[in-house]
This record gives C-alpha cells, structure tokens and sequence, in this order.
C-alpha cells in the first residue's frame, strides 16, 4: 500500500501517463454522446414519428448492452479485413471512443428522458398559458430538467471511466515499447486505468494495480459526488 500511495504523489509517469489516456478517451466520448442523446432525448419526448416507440425500446435495450459485445462488434468493423479496416483505427484511442460513444449514448439518452417527463406538466401548460410557442416550451422544460440532464451526463462519464471490456478489446491495452515521437517509453497509448489495472494484477505488480484502482475509485468518487450535488441542486 505505501509503494502505491509512492507511485501516485511521485507523479510516477506511467501511471499519469494511463490516467490522461482514461480521461482524453472517456471524456470525449461521453461529450460526443452528450451531443447526441440530449436532441434525440428530447425528439423521443415532444416528437411523434413513426418509429418512435422501436426507438424508445432500442434506446432501453441499449441501456443494458454489454459491452464485451460492442467490443467485438466494433473489433470486426475495424480490422484489416473489416469494412473500415483502411481507416486503420483499430488498437487506437479512435477506436476506443468509438466504443465508449455507443455504450454511453444510449445511458444518457434513457436517463435525460426520464428527467424531462419529471418535469410538472402544469410548468408546460402555464408556458402555453402565458403565449409561449412550442419553442419556447421545450425550452422551458430544458431549463427545469437542466439538473437531471447534467446527472445524466455525469452518469455516462463515470460508466465510461469505469468500461473495462469493450475498450480491452479494440484499444489492445498498448503502452509504446520504444521512443515514438518524443514519447518516452512505456508510457500508455490506449492502456486506461480499467484496462492496466487487468495487466499489472496478471503480471503480478500489485503495487502499480492498487495506485491505479486508488485513481480511478478517485476520478469516478468525484463524478459521482458531483452527480448527487447537482441532483439535490446544490
């Protein structure tokens, strides 16, 4: 425990190395399905379309869809011999959010959609009351599901720090074996808290394991505190 705490306030660069892998990918990767879910959470409530309930339900269904699955799924998309393969992503941070952006969009968008039908029906009836258009009501409604959207977000991005699978997969779990660039060696490429703590525990380096799942409870503690404050809207 004392060589991990060492590892960690030494500012060892390994392990910081693989922290700022872990938050460049999850971070982007829960930015680009905030993009997404929030209009398409907000299509599924005011919008009526055909095809909306078959989205609805796939939006639930991917709620729950496992990650070793997207893994393999975006795996096959992106070898040599996949469809994408000439885009040669595969075993590159790309490729990892890729996977992070389909886990986590449809977690943002379940939970975005809950908080906006939260909000008080009379709030958009008195929007209609006062001459407000249907613009003006979605945007009303925005304003008053703001904080369970924000919960949302924060949500997806504590699910992505901790997605161990699917990025294990198509990331390859890398660190640079040589000087690449100006990079020094051994330094993390796609390795990410989740996936090197996988590593250093098979290889028997419990030291560097316990500083790494020190960290990442740390990252994901704080998302997670963060969520709760700005849920009682603290």
């Amino acid at each position: 425990m004392i060589n991990a705490f060492s590892l960690i306030f030494s500012l060892n660069p390994y392990i910081l190395s693989i922290t700022a892998v872990s938050l460049k990918v999850s971070g982007t990767a829960t930015l680009l399905a905030a993009l997404t879910a929030i209009p398409l959470a907000f299509a599924l409530s005011f919008c009526n379309f055909r095809g909306r309930q078959a989205l609805i339900t796939f939006v639930n269904t991917g709620m729950g869809l496992p990650p070793v699955f997207v893994g393999l799924f975006i795996f096959v998309m992106l070898v040599p011999a996949g469809p994408f393969g000439s885009l040669n992503w595969i075993f590159t941070p790309g490729a990892m959010i890729i996977a992070q952006y389909i886990i986590v969009t449809p977690i943002i968008t379940g939970v975005s959609i809950a908080a906006i039908k939260a909000v008080p029906s009379s709030i958009m009836e008195t929007a209609y009351t006062l001459g407000g258009t249907r613009k003006d009501t979605i945007f009303v409604t925005l304003h008053e599901a703001r904080f369970g959207i924000i919960t949302a977000i924060l949500a997806g991005l504590g699910r992505a720090l901790s997605e161990v699978g699917a990025i294990l997969i198509v990331g390859g779990n890398v660190a640079y074996t040589g000087s690449v660039g100006g990079i020094g060696e051994g330094l993390s490429y796609t390795r990410t808290l989740t996936t090197a703590i996988t590593l250093e525990t098979s290889k028997g380096d419990i030291s560097t394991s316990i500083a790494l799942g020190i960290l990442l409870i740390t990252v994901v503690l704080f998302v997670n505190v963060l969520a709760n404050a700005i849920q009682r809207g603290d």
